[in-house]
């Protein structure tokens, strides 16, 4: 666990974690709970949820230990980590049993590349339906701005600024243009609820503190402009919304990052048939775009893909991306 993090640009995350996997003894509700895990813990992002509980503990400012260690005012990791596990083991044991619910704006910058390449196919604006939206903040990346290895796009005054490190060939720019966006999430977040927004920044790693702004600003754009956003299935969302008539001269965009590792095979399956299925019947003047930003099956990289109907129904890996967005290789 504490390698990954140090891999993910985050080595204070690192001793987080190799420490708290030393003390986990001190904490026997979130032992049991990791013990007895159905599955794999690695695509349940496992270790995020255990970091994330003793980020929110140091946020809170107590145990004063532990809020002192993420100051920077000692070094005694396992001192600090130790002591909150056992005084607060089963608030953390409620965070590794609920999905994680990051939402990590920075992934809109290469899902906004994608998007460029399919606003110069077809020269339409977008409608967007995103699976998996937790909070709906990418449901508002038409009003971020991006600089995507040079190329810009979006907001250019937006307090909400997307700058990854890019590699390769900057994407070809195009307008970006939404004309609507609309997400279902089986346990959509409130960005007004203050509670959620301090579960949401105790996902972000606590030595990235510019994730941590841009996070913020993205949750006031939100108190602001509030995302559409619905509770519900995805599979079964996905499906209504595909049914509904598109109206002409608008390209249906299909989105979601991070998502799909958290659904049970069935509905991925379900979720991929029917996008598919759909495409079948999109024309150039009503077309259709699958956008997702996912982890591969061996969890070896995570890939920005895409495909467009008609026409370019294979799918296409456009890059491959840091899983928090920070970096894209793009490879189209």
């Amino acid at each position: 666990m504490a390698h990954v993090a140090g891999e993910l640009g985050s080595p204070f995350v690192g001793a987080v974690l190799a420490a708290g996997l030393r003390q986990l003894h001190r904490a026997p509700h979130s032992e049991a709970v990791i013990a007895q895990w159905e599955g794999d813990p690695a695509s349940a992002a496992l270790a995020m949820r255990f970091n994330a509980a003793l980020h929110f503990l140091a946020r809170r400012g107590n145990p004063p230990a532990l809020a002192a260690l993420y100051r920077g005012e000692h070094y005694d990791f396992d001192g600090a980590i130790g002591a909150a596990l056992a005084a607060e083991d089963d608030l953390v044991a409620g965070f590794l049993r609920r999905t994680p619910q990051t939402n990590e704006v920075g992934r809109s910058g290469a899902m906004v590349a994608a998007l460029m390449q399919v606003r110069r196919r077809f020269g339409l604006p977008f409608e967007l339906l995103e699976i998996g939206s937790s909070c709906g903040l990418n449901l508002n990346l038409g009003r971020y701005g991006f600089d995507l290895g040079g190329v810009l796009a979006g907001d250019r005054h937006s307090p909400v600024q997307v700058v990854p490190d890019w590699h390769g060939p900057a994407p070809q720019p195009a307008p970006l243009e939404v004309v609507s966006a609309r997400g279902v999430d089986l346990h959509p977040l409130d960005a007004g609820d203050p509670a959620t927004c301090e579960r949401l920044m105790a996902y972000i790693f606590a030595d990235q503190p510019q994730r941590l702004h841009r996070l913020e600003q993205a949750l006031a754009m939100a108190r602001r402009h509030k995302p559409q956003l619905e509770q519900g299935d995805a599979s079964e969302w996905l499906a209504r919304q595909l049914a509904v008539p598109q109206a002409e001269g608008v390209c249906r965009v299909v989105m979601h990052s991070m998502v799909l590792q958290y659904l049970p095979p069935q509905d991925r399956a379900a979720v991929v048939a029917m996008i598919q299925d759909a495409g079948r019947f999109a024309t150039p003047e009503r077309p259709l775009a699958w956008v997702g930003f996912e982890w591969t099956e061996t969890r070896s990289e995570v890939q920005l893909a895409l495909s467009w109907f008609p026409g370019g129904e294979q799918r296409r890996v456009l890059a491959v991306c840091h899983p928090y967005g920070n970096s894209v290789d793009w490879r189209s």
